[in-house]
């Protein structure tokens, strides 16, 4: 697998429109992006600095993966994701001969129009990972 840089970190909260003011007002980024991906049940906010980029995720549903980390943990960091240069359906195929718990056995469709999938937590030292590539370069 060729990693070629941190893609983003997720960061899970309750509000997009309550954490705005924090990273836009205090950090002095700017959100360029905020959409709905439907089939995850959550809305995402993006902001860059430098290659890197933050995602805010809130839930737009009880029931979805994020609202639960939030009831759990609580907000704050919930994933890392890393920009993989040979395709994650490549690194898919090399993680699970690696013996690594897929949560995804095959990439989906993520927010920017990426092609991701996530990596089991108790297979990446309890660090949820996700894996992207941009499927238009």
């Amino acid at each position: 697998m060729n990693l070629s840089h941190i893609e983003h970190l997720g960061i899970a909260v309750k509000s997009i429109a309550e954490s705005l003011p924090y990273y836009e007002n205090i950090l002095g980024l700017k959100c360029y992006s905020i959409e709905e991906v439907a089939d995850q049940k959550v809305k995402t906010a993006f902001f860059k600095i430098g290659q890197t980029k933050i995602e805010l995720l809130e839930p737009t549903s009880d029931d979805s993966a994020v609202a639960k980390f939030i009831e759990k943990r609580g907000e704050g960091i919930h994933h890392i994701a890393f920009a993989v240069a040979d395709g994650v359906a490549n690194a898919l195929g090399e993680m699970a001969e690696k013996g690594v718990k897929l949560i995804d056995a095959a990439p989906r469709r993520g927010a920017e129009g990426l092609n991701i999938a996530f990596l089991h937590p108790k297979s990446t030292c309890s660090v949820l990972t996700e894996l992207c590539e941009n499927p238009n370069k």
